[in-house]
């Protein structure tokens, strides 16, 4: 076998297809693109997505529902009974991070309640909600602004 006699296999590679080359190719003419209409135009074969021909679209017909929230990605949840894993004194939000409980993209935190809390926590710059500070309250810790 040498470099300069290799060759691709019979029938792995098909010649392209010339049309508008006249009558006798059987593709002269209209070249295969029918008669008028945008597909038979040039430039013109694309339509865009969703588009039903002048009908009223599907995404246009169905009813808007749902809600995505914007701030929910900067936003993160810290369960009580996680809270309970770190050690006593103060909690800050880096403290939250460093612990692995506050993903990096998170910009805000709020403690909520589910689970119990044994230890004593002084929570600086966290936002909790009533159950939760009820909870850490009860367990001999406070909020400090």
């Amino acid at each position: 076998m040498k470099l300069n006699t290799l060759k691709p296999a019979d029938g792995a590679r098909k010649e392209r297809t010339r049309v508008g080359r006249g009558i006798g190719s059987g593709l002269g003419k209209t070249a295969g693109r029918g008669h008028k209409g945008s597909f038979a135009r040039s430039g013109k074969g694309k339509i865009k997505a969703g588009f039903e021909g002048g009908q009223m679209p599907m995404q246009r017909r169905l009813p808007k529902i749902g809600f995505a929230s914007k701030t929910a990605k900067d936003s993160a949840e810290v369960l009580l009974y996680k809270l309970d894993a770190l050690p006593a004194g103060e909690v800050d939000f880096a403290a939250l991070q460093a612990a692995g409980l506050v993903p990096s993209t998170a910009k805000r935190v709020k403690i909520v309640v589910k689970g119990e809390v044994t230890k004593a926590f002084v929570l600086k710059g966290i936002a909790v909600t009533a159950g939760a500070k009820a909870a850490i309250e009860a367990a001999g810790g406070r909020l400090a602004e």
